[in-house]
């Protein structure tokens, strides 16, 4: 064999390695619960909680409805499509009852630098100090992605929180995001032109704070008129209802954040760009208290433990793991690159975000 025809080959195997290496995902929903602690993703419902009339306005609906013996009762009923379809066919990070563990880096512990870590790969405790609505000096893998031409112009938010065209810096970005109460005006569909209606018409405790239920019709009829490629979509009410110390409600609303989720799974399982080529990654921003039983309502440095989180990976290059039993550290800032290694590419970010979470592909560390 002369050298010519030897080169040749080997470039034959690496090209053919080269291919089989790529992932299946084409498509990445990123989704988050606002203030989600792992103690109730984990565990369901709080006993020292579910029964505080402090916290919940009828302690017996609530038991009859959430309360169970066992551990694994009361997380399926809190939260079905978590531990029915992500607990068997996907991923579960951050059960510390198992030495599982999942940690913010920032240094802050609320939401703009946990949502910030998320999406760039990195803390910034230097310029990310306050939920104050200022433009992120950070790029986020969402506008890394916006840039890759099999990308552009197929990225697209939407928060309940109208703090994220901040975060997500839509100035220089580029990216639509549809935050807080705003309607959807552009060539809306009946759907849109429906919940554009309803928001103004339905009583809203959460002030500034769209209702969770109009964020994710929105973002549904979103991805069947546009077919995004990257999906974010920002949940916010269980931080809204557990700051007020509605136990009940918080609970309610994980219940069905739940179950909006699973329609959304549903749907992609039933189209064909998205069935067998998209993955979802589900996490929080933050923490909350713990120690004492009105812990459970704050979060921020000077909690203590509230820098403890949880991720979930659903998808067809992740091995069906299930609730991750090995003592092992995962870090929020690993969720930009995953996305990034997902869609076979790598994010640059500023130099330093995290490493991918590599059991999300292999199932090995």
């Amino acid at each position: 064999m002369n050298k010519i025809t030897l080169a040749i080959f080997v470039l034959s195997l690496m090209a053919i390695s080269h291919t089989h290496a790529q992932n299946k995902t084409e498509n990445v929903i990123l989704i988050t619960l606002d203030g989600m602690r792992w103690q109730e993703v984990f565990g369901g419902a709080d006993k020292t909680l579910v029964g505080n009339k402090t916290f919940v306005s009828d302690s017996a609906a609530l038991t009859k409805k959430f309360w169970r013996e066992s551990e694994a009762e009361r997380r399926k009923e809190l939260m079905p499509f978590f531990w029915e379809t992500i607990a068997t066919k996907g991923q579960l990070y951050g059960n510390r009852n198992l030495k599982n563990k999942v940690n913010v880096t920032n240094q802050m512990w609320f939401s703009y630098p946990g949502y910030n870590e998320i999406l760039t790969g990195s803390a910034d405790d230097v310029h990310i100090t306050s939920n104050d609505k200022i433009n992120n000096p950070n790029t986020t893998v969402l506008e890394f992605l916006n840039k890759d031409k099999k990308f552009a112009c197929k990225v697209a938010a939407f928060s309940s929180w109208d703090c994220f065209p901040y975060i997500i810096n839509t100035e220089r970005s580029g990216i639509p995001v549809s935050s807080g109460i705003v309607k959807q005006e552009k060539t809306p569909t009946e759907t849109e032109k429906l919940i554009n209606e309803l928001m103004y018409e339905i009583p809203n405790p959460l002030g500034e704070v769209r209702l969770d239920a109009f964020t994710f019709y929105y973002a549904m009829e979103y991805l069947k008129k546009n077919k995004p490629k990257v999906l974010y979509i920002s949940f916010d009410e269980t931080d809204d209802f557990a700051h007020g110390g509605k136990y009940d409600l918080y609970l309610e609303a994980a219940h069905y954040t739940d179950r909006m989720i699973a329609k959304l799974w549903n749907w992609l399982q039933n189209d064909p760009q998205y069935k067998g080529k998209t993955t979802i990654i589900l996490t929080t921003d933050h923490g909350r208290g713990h120690h004492d039983v009105e812990a459970w309502r704050h979060h921020g440095i000077k909690v203590p433990d509230a820098d403890q989180i949880w991720i979930g990976v659903l998808g067809p290059d992740t091995p069906a793991l299930g609730a991750v039993k090995t003592d092992s550290q995962l870090y929020q800032n690993q969720i930009a690159q995953t996305i990034a290694q997902l869609l076979n590419t790598k994010f640059d970010g500023a130099g330093k975000s995290g490493k991918a979470i590599q059991t999300a592909f292999s199932g090995k560390p």
